[in-house]
């Protein structure tokens, strides 16, 4: 659910980035989750499931996952959010990231042994 033109924006700057939507559409969250984790993929999503996925049913998770919730932007702005919390990126690593617009807060993802 991440906007093309924000994937255009954040190939430009030189991320590797995947978009579901172009290579996967139609996978499940369960399977989008696996498929972060396989190939050590961040997740940046718009969709709350992922964090009941994580943490009510203990999912194993990727390495970072990023949460926006904002209820309303331009299809470029997710680009620009990421830009800023990628400032310092080893602090998103093994967290689950809520960014608002506004706020940014984060928790520990819960590693399985």
């Amino acid at each position: 659910n991440f906007p093309a033109p924000s994937v255009a924006v954040m190939r430009a700057a030189g991320h590797d980035v995947l978009s579901i939507a172009e290579s996967h559409a139609g996978d499940d969250d369960a399977n989008v989750l696996a498929l972060a984790r396989k190939e050590g993929r961040w997740l940046v999503t718009f969709d709350r499931d992922y964090g009941e996925l994580l943490f009510a049913r203990n999912y194993e998770p990727p390495p970072a996952v990023i949460l926006l919730r904002v209820p309303s932007y331009r299809p470029d702005e997710p680009a620009a959010w990421l830009g800023y919390l990628l400032i310092e990126p080893e602090s998103l690593l093994g967290r689950f990231t809520v960014f608002t617009g506004k706020t940014v807060r984060s928790r520990p993802l819960l590693q399985r042994i």
